[in-house]
């Protein structure tokens, strides 16, 4: 089990926790990831991180496709990889309708077509094999779509990429997962119950199948299944005796994401929620906190809810829960943890 670090995104300040860092680093975490929404980016915290770190590697979970083109993002990441060491590990989402056409004010679209040509282009900029010529149902490179001058001519990158970079996509919607399964190297199911593999199994299962056909017959394609494909939920850690106090945070998050995130009858969480086993609960959260009764939101998540997807109360308790992870299938956990204590317990169970 490889353990990352989360280090999420910014409240009304930044700041960002370089002695928890550090400490995951000393523990030997694999990874450390930074996150947007609509506030601060992920790329330049972690870039900051990449300064001040030696040999943790460097995610971002994830960097929102729509805000950036798919050759801007390539050339981001292969700059920040190259200035680690190799250290860079990308993470790409579609984000939500809200964020995208609210703050980015570009229309949301095909989530599941934008994630494929997207990624396609950024593995063809990264293999340098030619200048980059793509026509797709979203992007087209060079464009030659409204506006055009007909000047563009294909480029390829001056920068020379590393092939094998790391493409992670995340995702919790059956669709979504295949998607991943079809084109990236991990998945970032977000929250998940270690003991329902069984929710991301068919999606993965018919995504690797198609990877494979699509690729039959390259002689430097490697077949893709479980074995090289990393799947890496967030998780909650909060040490605490009290396991009450320690469910609260996590009912918090849930409750927002359930509740709050997307709209109604638009909200890809509560749709989880509902396919986890908690369909009764999920609209009901819902329709609290879209009426602007969070407290009475919160107080509906179940603790077992919370116990299934977070590790949290007494170090006795976390042992117990961490060997439900550590059978399952999941072979990265990215914590979201603010206790050096809870950590080290962490790197002690994993090891």
């Amino acid at each position: 089990m490889k353990l990352g670090l989360t280090a999420g995104y910014s409240g009304a300040s930044l700041s960002v926790n370089l002695d928890l860092i550090l400490e995951a680093e000393r523990l030997g975490f694999d990874s450390v990831w930074t996150a947007e929404a609509y506030g601060s980016d992920a790329i330049s915290p972690l870039a900051w991180i990449g300064a001040r770190t030696s040999k943790i590697k460097l995610g971002t979970a994830i960097m929102q496709m729509p805000a950036r083109t798919p050759t801007m993002t390539a050339m981001t990441a292969m700059t920040l990889d190259a200035l680690s060491g190799g250290r860079f590990i990308l993470g790409l989402g579609p984000s939500g309708p809200q964020v995208v056409e609210g703050w980015h004010g570009v229309a949301y679209g095909k989530p599941l077509t934008r994630t494929r040509e997207y990624v396609t282009i950024i593995r063809k900029i990264l293999a340098r094999e030619a200048p980059v010529e793509f026509k797709g149902e979203i992007y087209g490179i060079p464009y030659a779509g409204p506006g055009a001058t007909g000047l563009g001519k294909p480029l390829k990158s001056i920068l020379h990429g590393r092939k094998d970079m790391l493409i992670y996509t995340a995702s919790i919607g059956p669709a979504g997962i295949e998607c991943s399964a079809e084109v990236a190297d991990g998945l970032i199911p977000v929250w998940m119950n270690p003991e329902r593999f069984d929710l991301l199994a068919p999606g993965l299962e018919k995504g690797f199948a198609r990877a494979n056909a699509e690729h039959a017959g390259n002689p430097g394609w490697q077949t893709r299944s479980l074995a090289n494909f990393d799947i890496a939920p967030f998780v909650t850690v909060i040490l605490n005796d009290d396991v009450e106090k320690a469910r609260m945070a996590v009912k918090g998050m849930l409750a927002l994401y359930i509740g709050g995130m997307g709209a109604r009858g638009k909200n890809f969480y509560n749709d989880y929620a509902r396919r986890l086993g908690y369909e009764e609960e999920a609209v009901k959260i819902q329709e609290l906190y879209l009426a602007g009764k969070k407290a009475e939101a919160i107080a509906l998540v179940p603790d077992k809810l919370v116990d299934e997807t977070a590790l949290v109360g007494s170090a006795g308790h976390i042992r117990e829960r961490f060997a439900a992870w550590k059978e399952s299938k999941v072979t990265s956990m990215l914590l979201g943890c603010d206790q050096p204590e809870a950590l080290r317990l962490l790197a002690e169970l994993a090891s």
